[in-house]
């Protein structure tokens, strides 16, 4: 891995992780979302400081080049990642729906209720 993309590596992680601590700090982003992308800045650094690890897990995989082995594998976390929030959509998303029924519903009876009361 050359030096060049070694700095860019650790101060794209620093900047990310500085913009990720301002946010938590504004109130805009959720601890839980921060602890993985501060992991993910964390995890870019430790492998810009120790290139020999990265070259380890390169022979290893059988991968020619370091860096593609550092793009599959982010690429691969934020698959999952990907995944993982879909999931979590996907129930916030069926949340939505059953209180949306549940307070039409509540509002059928009350208008049926009113309509019931007019006509006494």
């Amino acid at each position: 891995m050359s030096p060049i993309f070694r700095v860019i590596l650790i101060v794209v992680s620093l900047l990310t992780t500085f913009y990720i601590l301002k946010k938590i700090r504004q109130s805009k982003l959720q601890i839980e979302y921060a602890i993985f992308w501060i992991l993910f800045a964390g995890v870019l650094i430790v492998f810009s400081l120790f290139p020999w690890l990265v070259s380890m897990f390169t022979r290893l995989i059988g991968m020619q080049l370091p860096v593609n082995f550092i793009f599959m594998f982010f690429i691969f976390v934020l698959l999952v990642k990907m995944f993982l929030m879909t999931i979590e959509l996907s129930a916030l998303e069926n949340k939505v729906k059953d209180l949306t029924q549940e307070l039409a519903l509540e509002e059928k009876e009350r208008a049926d209720e009113q309509k019931g009361q007019k006509e006494e």
